[in-house]
């Protein structure tokens, strides 16, 4: 039997990241980008539970996104830092809504809004065809569909693809109806 002997790391910080180890571009393939839920744990989060909860959560761990799941846990949305800002909250409280009365489900984007890319095209897509998708839709995050499975494959973030290419991807998102109703009534300052 062999012996082997073990030491200290008190010199050693770096923790080695995957993809450290792959250079990629803009013309790299997109399925190299893809957080593959056959591979990773999708974040979920059940509709039920109070907004406030989720979003204090979601920023102390620093989650821009989470797929949102009924009781069954069965896909029905996504919600992010944006749907749980404070505007979203006045807006329910002006309503008649309590702060602790807001649910996740009511902040939500219901799945019949959201726009997914299909796995099949990712397959045949560079990582640039992919930012242009984003840029054009105007999101930041993106679900990767097996439409032949009929199931939510994975996802794509915009945020990940600029860390993992070390470049700056501005994606605006396009007002929709609600926000330009809203900055049309705000009063003059």
């Amino acid at each position: 039997m062999h012996s082997i002997p073990l030491f200290s790391v008190s010199d050693i910080a770096h923790l080695v990241q995957p993809e450290e180890f792959h250079e990629l571009n803009t013309h790299s393939s997109a399925l190299e980008i893809f957080t593959d839920f056959k591979k990773h744990l999708p974040l979920t989060v059940e509709g039920s539970l109070p907004a406030k909860d989720v979003e204090a959560q979601m920023r102390k761990t620093h989650v821009k996104m989470k797929l949102v799941v009924d009781a069954a846990n069965e896909f029905i949305g996504t919600i992010s830092l944006d749907d749980l800002d404070e505007q979203h909250f006045m807006q329910r409280i002006a309503a008649g809504s309590q702060r602790h009365e807001i649910l996740v489900e009511d902040l939500m984007q219901p799945k019949a809004r959201i726009m997914a890319l299909s796995l099949d095209d990712l397959e045949h897509a560079s990582i640039g065809d992919v930012i242009k998708a984003l840029q054009k839709q105007g999101q930041q995050h993106c679900l990767v569909v097996d439409r032949s499975g009929r199931q939510i494959r994975g996802l794509i973030s915009a945020s990940d693809v600029a860390r993992r290419l070390h470049i700056p991807i501005r994606i605006e998102r396009i007002p929709t109806f609600v926000d330009i109703f809203s900055s049309v009534r705000r009063p003059a300052a």
